[in-house]
């Protein structure tokens, strides 16, 4: 499903995951990381939403000039598994359709550091999906960021709240930056474009 909207609308970039500084390097708070690094890029800082539960930063991605698109950076401050109402509030309040909205998010059956776009589909059992699709359907973008899956007979809700492990860690930088690349070719390219480079 290829979506092609106003080329003048917002997008809203929802970074998923937990606040608090204890949950900061969980492998469910990759979407926050992501969102960090993204805001560092465009040059803000987030600040508390008048609007939600939520910290946003206003920016600009790609091209200098009338072809670079208009960002809204979230980052929900209302636990994953009710992402949705922070992201739909500042969607209507930001005037934003729902397929310029992009979910970037840990992802258990991708291995570690792979990503994959997409427009739509399930929640494949993941809390802050299934929250956002709950409140305003499917149909937006999804940056899913491989986490792989738990070892053992680990459980996934263990796995997913515990750090990176070191060996992982040694990647994470790089990882997180190709992933916000991805995001922000998706916004200023399109998807497919994006799909063809950052698929794994």
């Amino acid at each position: 499903m290829q979506v092609t909207t106003d080329a003048s609308a917002p997008w809203l970039i929802a970074g998923l995951g937990n606040p608090g500084p204890e949950y900061a390097m969980n492998r469910h708070n990759v979407g926050f990381m992501v969102a960090d690094l993204l805001a560092q890029r465009m040059g803000g800082t987030f600040k508390r939403a008048a609007k939600a539960q939520a910290q946003v930063v206003e920016g600009r991605i790609g091209p200098l000039g009338p072809a670079s698109r208009r960002v809204i950076l979230v980052k929900p401050m209302s636990y994953m598994n009710v992402s949705g109402g922070p992201v739909t509030s500042l969607r209507d309040f930001y005037k934003v359709p729902t397929e310029n909205i992009v979910a970037v998010h840990d992802e258990l059956d991708i291995d570690y550091g792979a990503l994959r776009l997409k427009l739509g589909g399930g929640d494949n059992g993941h809390n802050g999906l299934k929250s956002m699709t709950k409140a305003m359907g499917p149909d937006y973008h999804r940056v899913r960021f491989g986490i792989g899956r738990p070892p053992g007979r680990m459980q996934v809700a263990d796995f997913v709240l515990k750090d990176f492990a070191s060996a992982e860690r040694k990647e994470l930088d790089y990882f997180v930056d190709r992933a916000a690349d991805a995001v922000e070719a998706l916004v200023a390219e399109g998807l497919e474009r994006a799909q063809s480079t950052y698929n794994s």
